[in-house]
């Protein structure tokens, strides 16, 4: 027996990176403040899997895939000998763990595809924005979570079966995947370690990376957990926002149905304890002006998701009382609402750095633990 590079630098760097990188996707899976970074972990998977295919030709002779084409059948045999105790060493990849490689492959790009387009349709953002409607988005989110969960699965079943091996052959399979060394019989080559091409990779990724988290420094107005999310730019009237700013944030038409505004409107003598004095052509013009874009137009995700959680039947006065804003808020506590400086529920601007525009973009909402900085 003697001591040989079995796995290339390369396919050192794609192992890990993407181990790390499903574990990162994972975590910020369910987190809207960090799904700019979700959404970045995702591309940089795809870009691995994208590199994983041409190294499975072209790479090392351990990392191609021809050097682990076995069948299920022989895969399932082998998993079977696994579990009997009696399973024969592989250099390389064995069969059961070939077809675990070959599934996790299929899944990293199931994965990727339903992002990208879930991306598109429940976001309105990423390369397949504006191919789905918005209602289009549930659906395939749906399908993309039960897709990443399979994966982990696949993930478990991979590191369970590492594992066994380990312990059946007396050797640390995973040690190996960290080195690329392991014990071979005299009539095995060693594989070439591909430095250059791992530097290479390592470039690319970290020049993506740059690339994609500059957007603070070009956007600075924007808070790191809003990068690469920035909404459509909407109608804004100015009578509207001269009118509304008076008093409170100009909040877009796009965040309550049309018939929420008519009422407002047309009840302006008791705005909310004040009379809003609105002569008959100003009022002629912020009718109109809602008419084109009030929610039912889902110009925006929150303007969808708003209008989609309210009844028919029902007109809201204030955003605040539309079941999705209620959902949204639910975990926000008391002692966040009596910060001085957020000082109401309708203070959007203290936490979401787009309210202006009206965008409300997710991942551009942040609870400010400390009084900002006056500017």
């Amino acid at each position: 027996m003697k001591r040989i590079l079995v796995w290339d630098v390369p396919t050192r760097v794609f192992h890990w990176t993407l181990a790390v990188a499903f574990a990162l996707a994972w975590l910020t899976s369910e987190s809207d403040v960090w799904l700019s970074h979700h959404v970045f972990i995702g591309y940089l998977m795809l870009a691995l899997l994208g590199f994983r295919m041409v190294w499975g030709f072209v790479g090392g002779a351990y990392a191609r895939f021809g050097s682990f084409r076995f069948s299920p059948k022989t895969g399932l045999n082998y998993l079977r000998e696994v579990l009997a105790g009696r399973a024969a060493r592989h250099i390389g990849h064995n069969p059961a763990g070939s077809q675990a490689i070959y599934l996790l492959l299929l899944l990293l790009l199931v994965v990727g595809a339903t992002g990208i387009v879930t991306l598109g349709g429940d976001e309105q953002h990423g390369l397949a924005s504006g191919w789905f409607a918005m209602a289009s988005g549930r659906v395939l989110k749906k399908l993309h979570e039960a897709a990443a969960t399979f994966m982990l699965l696949v993930v478990a079943g991979h590191v369970t079966g590492v594992l066994l091996e380990s312990l059946q052959h007396k050797e640390n399979l995973a040690r190996s995947m960290l080195t690329g060394f392991k014990l071979a019989p005299p009539e095995y080559l060693p594989s070439k370690p591909y430095r250059t091409v791992a530097a290479v990779l390592v470039l690319v990724l970290l020049a993506f990376g740059v690339w994609w988290f500059s957007y603070a420094l070009r956007a600075p107005q924007h808070k790191a957990s809003a990068l690469a999310f920035v909404g459509p730019q909407l109608a804004i009237n100015p009578r509207w926002r001269d009118e509304c700013s008076s008093c409170h944030l100009s909040f877009h038409p796009s965040l309550l149905p049309r018939r929420s505004w008519q009422a407002l409107i047309g009840q302006q003598a008791d705005h909310f304890g004040a009379d809003l004095g609105l002569d008959a052509a100003t009022s002629a013009s912020l009718l109109s002006y809602v008419a084109e874009n009030a929610a039912e137009k889902h110009a925006t995700e929150a303007a969808f998701k708003i209008d989609a959680s309210i009844a028919a039947d029902v007109t809201p006065l204030r955003i605040t009382q539309t079941p999705y804003w209620i959902k949204k808020h639910r975990e926000i506590t008391t002692v966040d609402w009596d910060l001085p400086w957020i000082k109401s529920k309708a203070h959007c601007e203290a936490c979401h750095h787009d309210a202006q525009a009206a965008n409300f973009e997710d991942a551009a909402m942040e609870i400010p633990r400390t009084a900002p900085i006056a500017r």
